[in-house]
């Protein structure tokens, strides 16, 4: 019989407290993202859309949008952390852009799991914290935030199945 190897991400009781996961590879946003993300989510900020209008303003071009540069570093964690692990997402806080993301730009993802703790009312699954820290290709951090994940152990997955 042929050996099957399933891509996933790590369980609950796989997950590491202070371990940088550094999620490869990077993501270089470009200006059709921002401008399909941005009308896609009926985001009329000009500040996403309007070359012309962005080149007065203070940053002096357009900027990817926030919401895009947030939902692609966590989509850049999924595969190592969460595919096919995760029960549910409990919540995104403290997210902050303490730096634009132009296009070009390269997106590059880091996660560490700041706490974990078993759920008192779900046996078989933990809720575990995440800190996401995005920064661009000279290491400038663009994204942080704090997201909240219930996951299954692997014993009760497995049971589960």
């Amino acid at each position: 019989m042929t050996r099957v190897v399933e891509q996933r991400g790590l369980y609950f009781d796989e997950l590491e407290e202070g371990v940088i996961y550094a999620h490869k590879p990077g993501r270089t946003v470009t200006e059709t993202d921002n401008v399909l993300f941005t009308t896609m989510t009926m985001n009329t900020q000009a500040l996403h859309l309007d070359a012309a209008w962005s080149s007065g303003q203070p940053f002096g071009q357009r900027l990817m949008n926030s919401m895009f540069t947030l939902s692609t570093m966590v989509g850049q964690s999924v595969t190592q952390l969460t595919q096919g692990t995760i029960i549910a997402q409990l919540g995104l806080t403290d997210v902050t852009f303490p730096h634009p993301l132009y296009h070009g730009d390269t997106l590059y993802t880091e996660t560490v799991i700041t706490g974990k703790r078993l759920s008192s009312s779900r046996p078989g699954q933990g809720v575990a914290t995440m800190q996401h820290t995005g920064r661009n290709q000279d290491g400038t951090v663009v994204a942080l935030a704090t997201r909240t994940c219930l996951m299954w152990t692997k014993e009760a997955h497995a049971a589960q199945s």
